[in-house]
């Protein structure tokens, strides 16, 4: 896995560098950081040069911030694995990473966490640490929803509510189905759209009303 890190402190880096290369050399696995960076034009061009696996961002930079970057190289490829890595919890910040496609966005406090989101990213995840999860259903109204084409009028009302952040038992006593049901159609959505668990289902669901 080759790895990019962009922070305007280049104490935070290297110290992810050294956190990460570590990790790796622990668990015997293959993690080459191959480029450190200081802003938003640094992560384009040497994504462009190294072609990462992986983009490890901040968001608050000079010159360029993180959101403008990721939206520069989501344009060069839009294939790219972009994780923020921060200190804000900013309501703009995290609607914004979601908004381009970014796999992930976690706290820099939560440094434990970082390791794990590479290999879950490159195994095709998004993560978002909890802070963020807890957040998200406050980004959703269903006044100006947009609703998901693929779906069933129901199947797009249970997505809804999912972003609303209800559980199973919650979403059946509402639409006054049996959990096993709910269970059902959860199963039918996320193979209708591709998506893995509940959380993906929010995230996408958010990013069909870009206008929020």
């Amino acid at each position: 896995m080759k790895l990019l890190i962009i922070d305007d402190d280049p104490l935070v880096t290297n110290g992810i560098k050294a956190i990460i290369e570590g990790e790796s050399k622990k668990r015997g696995q293959d993690v080459q950081v191959c480029g450190l960076g200081r802003n938003g034009h640094e992560a384009v061009r040497l994504y462009k040069e190294h072609a990462p696996d992986i983009v490890l961002m901040d968001i608050r930079m000079p010159e360029m911030d993180g959101i403008e970057a990721g939206k520069a190289i989501l344009q060069l490829d839009k294939k790219a694995k972009i994780i923020f890595l921060t200190t804000f919890l900013e309501d703009e910040y995290i609607m914004e990473a979601l908004k381009i496609g970014a796999k992930g966005y976690i706290l820099k406090t939560d440094f434990q966490s970082i390791y794990p989101a590479l290999a879950a990213v490159m195994s095709g995840q998004n993560i978002f640490g909890d802070e963020i999860i807890e957040r998200i259903p406050g980004y959703f109204q269903k006044s100006d929803a947009a609703l998901i084409p693929d779906l069933t009028d129901k199947e797009n009302e249970i997505v809804y509510w999912i972003a609303q952040g209800l559980n199973n038992r919650e979403l059946a006593e509402k639409l006054h189905f049996s959990e096993g049901t709910v269970r059902n159609y959860i199963s039918i959505i996320l193979e209708k759209l591709s998506l893995r668990n509940r959380t993906e289902i929010a995230i996408f669901y958010y990013k069909h009303n870009p206008s929020k």
